[in-house]
């Protein structure tokens, strides 16, 4: 229970972020937790980057080159996954 209630909060404040920084405010555009952000035209490259800060930042992890594959950080699931991994309920990829 504990853990499904972080994952949701995760999942919350990624879409909340993304929405505000990538969609100015227009988060009906947001895609499903497993499409891709890229292909729905969210993110770019330079977002990659401006994401990885903010999950350094406001999560207190360390994002290691070896981590930035589309796994982790290509999908709202995948990144609520791997903030999960990182803050150590489970085994990030990479």
């Amino acid at each position: 229970m504990q853990e499904q209630m972080e994952r949701d909060q995760i999942r919350e404040t990624l879409r909340e972020f993304m929405g505000d920084n990538y969609l100015f405010g227009d988060t009906d555009r947001l895609p499903a937790d497993e499409e891709s952000l890229l292909e729905k035209g969210v993110v770019d490259s330079t977002g990659i980057l401006e994401l990885i800060e903010f999950l350094e930042d406001r999560f207190g992890i360390e994002v290691a080159e070896s981590e930035t594959v589309f796994e982790n950080l290509g999908s709202i699931g995948g990144l609520t996954r791997f903030v999960l991994a990182k803050t150590g309920a489970t085994q990030p990829v990479g």
